[in-house]
């Protein structure tokens, strides 16, 4: 989780969903040596982000990995609603540790999940709290398959944790974003959820009130370029 204190700003502070680390870490290395200047970026869980804002935690922009949290903040006036966009797009997938069996399985109802855990958990991100496990668990639900899993999980923190739980081997599947399958070489996807087994994973950003630096307006622009949106896909997202 990322931890905050109540000093001063330095340039641009970014709070993003932990999905994001890949691309964005590329995307602020581009755009400083583009324009200098400081562009600090604090991963976790959206629900954990959205909570230390809620705080006072010191920040200019909010990238949710649902539209669930940034409404939490909306509700609280926490946000600036003119500068609220759609960024991105993402996908749902299955993973096991690339020396696994099997190499793929199909996600249809009836689906035995639970053989394929044996004595083991299912890694997922918190689905009480954090928008991956929140939608892993309608996709298992959607499916007729949650029975199954629900009493034998690996909660992880964010979707990097429950990532990295496989990756390590230590569950033999996971449900995690695309994307994050993509930056892990440990892991493999075997089954694809479908679109419409669970909303749309869209993530929101936003400018945070009262919106005063000048630089982060300039940023969640730049998060809106060709030159972003090349490096967002090049990570496996979905851009508007």
């Amino acid at each position: 989780m990322a931890l905050w204190t109540s000093t001063a700003l330095a340039d641009t502070t970014v709070f993003a969903a932990a999905s994001l680390r890949n691309a964005l870490n590329e995307i602020r290395e581009a755009r400083i040596a583009q324009s200098g200047g400081r562009v600090i970026v604090s991963y976790a869980a959206s629900s954990a982000l959205a909570r230390q804002i809620e705080k006072g935690a010191p920040a200019d922009i909010f990238i949710s990995a649902d539209q669930t949290w940034m409404d939490y903040l909306a509700q609280r006036r926490l946000i600036i609603e003119k500068s609220r966009v759609n960024l991105l797009r993402n996908e749902l997938v299955l993973i096991a540790p690339v020396s696994a069996k099997p190499s793929v399985i199909e996600l249809k109802k009836g689906v035995q999940l639970g053989q394929l855990l044996g004595k083991d958990r299912m890694a997922m991100a918190d689905p009480d709290h954090v928008p991956a496990g929140k939608y892993g668990k309608q996709a298992l639900e959607s499916l007729g398959l949650w029975p199954q899993v629900a009493g034998r999980l690996a909660r992880g923190e964010n979707v990097r944790t429950a990532l990295n739980y496989v990756a390590r081997a230590e569950t033999p599947l996971g449900i995690v974003y695309r994307t994050d399958a993509a930056a892990e070489a440990r892991v493999k996807v075997i089954a694809a959820f479908a679109a419409d087994s669970h909303p749309p994973i869209v993530y929101p950003a936003a400018l945070l009130a009262p919106g005063r630096n000048t630089d982060a307006a300039a940023f969640l622009a730049y998060l809106r370029s060709d030159a972003a949106a090349a490096i967002f896909r090049k990570h496996g997202f979905l851009t508007y």
